[in-house]
């Protein structure tokens, strides 16, 4: 595996499930978008996270990494704009307040729009740096940055389905207009509380 062993790509796939199948800025978002959209209409989202996220993580363990070791202020910068931009969802996910406003102004993240948000996604690159530092070794650097990648993308996929379809199965539940705003603003706290570490982190300089 040029340079990477057995167990150093067994410790790989647990870090990646750990990674992606817990809360975060993704997840949150696909499980409001299942509740809201339906999972038809949630796949662009899907595949967009796929393809972004493991997008991401080549061109942090290509080019990015060395420059934010560099010019750690850069991604500080980045980190700031991403908590923004969350907060911003975060506020629209809590406005929607029943399942017909999907018809009006209220749509599902298209492919693009789910790809391009990884830029902005601070969990993504906390998750993007330390894979690379941890799991991509020097010996082959170019294939195990390859691996890593593919890896994610792998193992991701089904743990960012199954947050969808969580929230697709909560749609019979929320038909009433009380009942699906009172989930959607959940869903909106529990998006923007899962910006707390990464906050404390920059707020007291640990975020590198």
């Amino acid at each position: 595996m040029s340079g990477m062993t057995p167990d150093l790509y067994g410790a790989l796939v647990v870090f990646t499930f750990v990674s992606s199948i817990t809360p975060g800025p993704n997840n949150t978002m696909l499980m409001a978008s299942g509740a809201n959209f339906g999972l038809k209409a949630s796949v662009p989202h899907m595949v967009g996270v796929s393809i972004g996220f493991g997008s991401l993580l080549l061109l942090v363990g290509l080019v990015l990494g060395g420059l934010f070791t560099a010019y750690p202020a850069l991604h500080m910068a980045l980190a700031w704009v991403g908590i923004a931009y969350l907060l911003y969802l975060a506020v629209r996910i809590a406005l929607t307040d029943h399942l017909s406003a999907r018809k009006d102004s209220a749509k599902p993240l298209r492919f693009e729009q789910a790809a391009a948000f990884q830029a902005v996604n601070p969990k993504a690159w906390v998750m993007g740096l330390g894979a690379m530092t941890a799991y991509a070794p020097t010996h082959g650097y170019f294939v195990n940055v390859v691996i890593v990648a593919v890896t994610f993308m792998v193992v991701g996929a089904p743990c960012i389905f199954t947050w969808t379809v969580a929230g697709v199965g909560m749609r019979r539940f929320l038909d009433r207009p009380g009942v699906f705003r009172a989930f959607n603003i959940g869903m909106a706290l529990v998006l923007a509380l899962s910006l707390v570490p990464t906050i404390i982190e920059l707020v007291t300089g640990k975020l590198k």
